[in-house]
């Protein structure tokens, strides 16, 4: 396996219409034999780590000659626990069930026709995204499980990485019955490759992207084939008048430190001015160990030495750091109202002992998830069981939230008579 970044021109058409015959081949294969495929792979990339580290490598090291930001290495590196896991996320997806032939609905009209709702798979995926490896793996096999062929498409910054993991992953298919043609890698950092998939509606269903505000925009607003929209996540914590300080302080810090360079991670925390004034030396205390910048309104200034006067811009930033902004309101609608104009629809937390907080909160906020005293950090395919996610959807359209398995499917109506016209 080839170390070396590979910039020539590709075929993406060709590359496609390869994926949209195997996708019909991939369609045809029972839970078993996919199964079979996905394990296979599972331990291929495990026995292959260590080609996979000396990519990664290569990566990292330009990474770093490039002064990239730390967020951007972590999220760019990996370590063998890493690949273990990714490994163990292609098992987990095994033990899923597979959605694909499931009928949702079935009647029967007043005529004798026979209707039944049945899920089959989108077809062919594409899937933009930035520096995350892990994607590669997880995006495979989700979609590989619910019978779609995938065209992988990673940021320049891991394409060594990503190239060797997916000659890892053809290794594995090899020895399967889905062909390799079914996982398509597109081994360019040129950019005309992928206005290329932008506009193959004839060949791809789908595209998702998956990274930052830019290459998501970009995706939705040049893209021709119907997207599936992931977004970034400026994610709040709403700590109302009647939060428990303990319950409120431990949510606080795993969703901002936990992993800051995730989009479920928090960015804003809203506080009730009561609570704030009883509480703030905790607060303070709890910052200060934990090493989070305060980016506050003028009251958490005149409260928190050290803090800097937050801006427009920091009510609205995804800092993917230990940095965060802290605003002051009087009351729930204050709160409700801040999140509405500056959050993404992402993940949105309440901390209260009030019930009838935590349901107008609940009930007012829009967001693909809300949490009742519990971290944002819950927001992810393999936290709510289910296996590896290809995104976190913060659409409305088709899928919302951590998208698994059944995000992954369509729907058809088959139609079965004895004659019947109309």
């Amino acid at each position: 396996m080839s170390l070396v970044k590979e910039n020539h021109k590709v075929n993406v058409e060709q590359q496609a219409i390869q994926a949209k015959m195997a996708a019909k081949i991939l369609s045809a294969l029972t839970t078993e034999e996919k199964n079979e495929a996905l394990t296979s792979l599972a331990d291929k990339l495990e026995s292959k780590y260590e080609v996979i580290l000396q990519a990664n490598e290569v990566d990292l090291q330009n990474g770093r000659e490039q002064n990239f930001e730390e967020a951007f290495m972590d999220r760019l590196s990996l370590t063998k626990e890493r690949i273990v896991d990714f490994a163990q996320g292609l098992r987990d997806v095994v033990k899923l069930d597979d959605p694909t032939g499931d009928i949702m609905t079935n009647w029967t009209l007043e005529n004798g026709l026979k209707v039944e709702e049945v899920r089959v798979p989108l077809g062919v995926i594409g899937m933009i995204y930035e520096a995350r490896p892990n994607v590669t793996v997880d995006a495979t096999g989700l979609a590989l499980k619910s019978g779609n062929a995938i065209i992988l498409k990673g940021g320049s910054s891991a394409i060594t990485t990503n190239k060797v993991i997916v000659d890892v992953i053809h290794e594995g298919l090899a020895e399967t019955k889905i062909p390799k043609e079914a996982v398509q890698f597109i081994a360019s950092t040129d950019r005309e490759a992928t206005k290329q998939l932008f506009t193959m509606k004839k060949h791809i269903d789908v595209l998702i992207p998956r990274g930052g505000a830019s290459l998501i925009n970009a995706v939705v607003n040049n893209a021709t084939v119907p997207v599936l929209e992931t977004g970034v996540g400026n994610c709040h914590i709403y700590i109302d008048r009647e939060a428990d300080v303990d319950k409120a302080l431990s949510i606080l810090v795993n969703a901002k430190t936990d992993r800051p360079a995730v989009c479920n991670a928090a960015e804003t925390v809203i506080i009730h001015q009561d609570w704030f004034t009883n509480n703030h030396p905790a607060l303070l205390s709890t910052f200060n160990d934990h090493g989070i910048a305060i980016h506050g309104d003028e009251r958490v200034l005149a409260a928190i030495p050290g803090a800097s006067l937050a801006q427009e811009k920091d009510w609205a930033n995804e800092y993917l750091s230990l940095d965060i902004a802290v605003k002051i309101v009087d009351h729930l609608d204050e709160a409700i109202d801040h999140i509405d104009i500056y959050g993404t629809k992402h993940s949105e937390a309440i901390i209260t002992e009030n019930n009838d907080a935590a349901k107008t909160f609940m009930r007012f906020v829009d967001a693909a998830a809300l949490y009742h005293n519990a971290s944002t950090r819950f927001t992810d395919g393999g936290a709510l069981g289910f296996g590896a996610e290809i995104g976190i959807s913060t659409q409305k359209l088709h899928a919302r939230g951590p998208m698994g398995l059944p995000a992954l499917t369509t729907r058809k109506y088959l139609m079965s008579g004895n004659g019947q016209i109309r």
